[in-house]
């Protein structure tokens, strides 16, 4: 079977997964935690390069300030506890987005996470925190021009370098609970993926679910605009 290079995963229906338990939303981000370790761990044993989460939006800022002061409590908690793990299953730990929103205390454990997990060689964990990708492209054009590039010179293959994943293209993009649609996530890198749309809940999530987003992925036609022989 042909395993993705780069897989990204918008990890969606926690609230409603809560909701229908009548608990907490703050007990599904917590389900859906442990539902991420299950998966990081799953891709790295079956070859995945790199793994994008979308772990929270830019829009998300926009909830009740109460979910989203829990989020960052979550996040943060997560960080410390998760680092040694990664470390010892030789994961690399990207994080993307705008960290200015987060409080410091989450921004200095981010950078540390992963400036301690820079040197690993297995698979790359990227996590979108506080990211969106007209932000992406905004702030890549704002880098772009600050460099000094001549715009006669400037095409599609260094631009990308400014992009927050620097030209690592998305080849199988899944989202979970139903939803179908892309939610202003990694707008450049998902120009050729292969989208999978499952109706199973972030927290009900599993590697079944995986195996089978690839199976449907090796039945795709990958044409890159062209035609088929």
């Amino acid at each position: 079977m042909n395993i993705p290079r780069h897989i990204a995963i918008i990890m969606d229906g926690n609230g409603r997964w809560a909701k229908k338990r009548t608990l907490p939303r703050i007990t599904g981000h917590k389900k859906g935690v442990d539902v991420v370790r299950k998966i990081v761990k799953y891709c790295g044993v079956i070859g995945v390069e790199t793994l994008t989460l979308f772990a929270f939006s830019s829009e998300n800022k926009n909830r009740d300030n109460s979910e989203v002061t829990l989020l960052f409590k979550l996040f943060l908690s997560v960080l410390k506890q998760e680092v040694k793990k990664l470390n010892k299953y030789n994961v690399k730990l990207k994080i993307i987005g705008d960290m200015s929103l987060f409080p410091n205390e989450v921004q200095k454990t981010a950078a540390e996470a992963q400036t301690l997990l820079a040197d690993n060689t297995g698979l790359t964990l990227v996590i979108a925190a506080n990211y969106g990708g007209r932000w992406d492209i905004v702030n890549a054009c704002k880098q772009a021009i600050n460099s000094g590039i001549d715009a006669e010179t400037l095409n599609e293959q260094n631009f990308a370098q400014y992009l927050s994943l620097e030209n690592n293209a998305v080849d199988l993009l899944i989202r979970s609970s139903g939803e179908q649609r892309i939610s202003n996530f990694l707008l450049w890198d998902i120009a050729y993926s292969e989208l999978y749309f499952t109706d199973t809940l972030w927290p009900d999530f599993d590697t079944g679910e995986i195996d089978k987003a690839i199976e449907s992925f090796n039945h795709r036609d990958r044409r890159y605009g062209g035609r088929s022989e």
